[in-house]
């Protein structure tokens, strides 16, 4: 059996390596590092794979978020409502701004931000909304949406994890992952779905005005040489990044798939083991399917009860398998981020799910043997 990876990049890349190597080369022979043709083929092949108006690649996904809410015009002491359980990048660029951060409870079936969470914090002082589509999936876009119209709120979307997915509305309507809101915002880090081979990220949007901001903030705040209209920022996608990011992405809906059948055998094996949860794919789907790519397991998580999860990991370790706990500290506990408006009983889900979730390898290179071997392993431990 080959070595389990939590993610297997190196099998990834031997698969393309012969697309990605002459692109990478093509950069390096012309010397068009920055901003060069490699970047806008990519910008343009990711806008009519999304179906978005516009994308503006950027250096990171904590840059994109960042610029994404520089672009909307917030202002220091704004509030901004995101969710509790999700990595720090989204507080974070929050307070780099000025702004306040507001937040909230998740659902404990799909992990990502609870409706009712969102409308019990909308103050005056409330101008955005922050959905993570967390380890893969959407949030309840259609329900954000109304809310956001009701009481004049931005959306940013927080794509970083959820890249391909597809978004089902009431009327069977389909939207991808990110181009729901007024700004979206991914990552191209190694491991997402779509990943280069070092830093890079992206900003979505329908909005040509908003677009035109957003491109001058990543670029110094010029649209013009030496011509800064606009407060910015020094942050672009460089070419190498971006000739593998274009090499890759007619492979992603491919690699969701994989993700996709690797977490089917996930459920398939677990189904019977009462102390383990699986993923729930909530938007459109009762269940994993061939055609909604609802879902596209940035991360396969599990909800375990009734077994020390800690102790559990110990021993996949033990036995050569990695595992994750993605998130095991709230962000409301965080030093970074406390605050004393943050009441305990309002965080009741979030602080039940850092105590019981572990995330199994997840990528595209995973077989049968290895899933067999993860599976077992861990059901054996569960039954002593």
């Amino acid at each position: 059996m080959k070595k389990i990876q939590m993610v297997d990049l190196k099998g990834q890349y031997n698969d393309i390596k012969d697309i990605v190597n002459p692109s990478i080369q093509e950069v390096i022979e012309t010397t068009t590092f920055i901003n060069g043709p490699k970047v806008h083929d990519f910008q343009k092949h990711l806008e009519t794979y999304l179906g978005v108006k516009h994308v503006i690649p950027c250096a990171n996904g904590t840059d994109a978020l960042q610029i994404a809410m520089m672009g909307l015009g917030l202002k220091p002491g704004d509030e901004v409502i995101t969710a509790d359980f999700t990595f720090a990048a989204t507080v974070e660029v929050i307070a780099l701004l000025q702004l306040t951060p507001v937040l909230v409870d998740v659902n404990e079936d799909d992990f990502n931000i609870n409706i009712n969470a969102i409308k019990k914090a909308i103050t005056p002082k409330t101008k955005a909304i922050v959905p993570v589509h967390l380890f893969g999936q959407c949030a309840n876009m259609e329900a954000i949406m109304e809310i956001a119209k009701e009481h004049n709120l931005f959306v940013i979307e927080d794509n970083a994890q959820a890249i391909g997915a597809n978004y089902t509305y009431k009327d069977g309507a389909k939207a991808k992952a990110g181009t729901i809101g007024h700004v979206g915002s991914t990552s191209f880090f190694p491991s997402k779905n779509l990943g280069c081979y070092g830093d890079g990220g992206a900003i979505f949007t329908n909005d040509d005005n908003l677009a035109h901001t957003i491109r001058g903030i990543v670029n110094h705040g010029m649209y013009e040489r030496y011509h800064h209209d606009v407060v910015g920022v020094n942050s672009r996608l460089d070419s190498i990044q971006a000739a593998v990011l274009d090499a890759k992405l007619p492979h992603l809906d491919k690699y969701n798939k994989a993700r996709q059948i690797a977490a089917k055998k996930y459920n398939k094996a677990f189904e019977d083991i009462e102390q383990i949860i699986t993923p729930k794919v909530s938007n459109g789907c009762l269940e994993i399917c061939d055609t909604c790519n609802c879902h596209v397991f940035h991360q396969y998580t599990l909800r375990i009860s009734g077994i020390d999860r800690d102790a559990l990991a110990k021993h996949l370790n033990s036995q050569g398998i990695p595992c994750g706990v993605y998130y095991p500290i709230p962000l409301h506990k965080q030093k970074a981020y406390l605050d004393a408006r943050y009441n305990e009983a309002d965080f009741e889900i979030t602080n039940k799910l850092v105590k019981n979730v572990i995330s199994l390898p997840m990528h595209t290179e995973l077989d049968d043997e290895q899933i067999e071997f993860i599976t077992s392993t861990i059901i054996k431990f569960i039954n002593g």
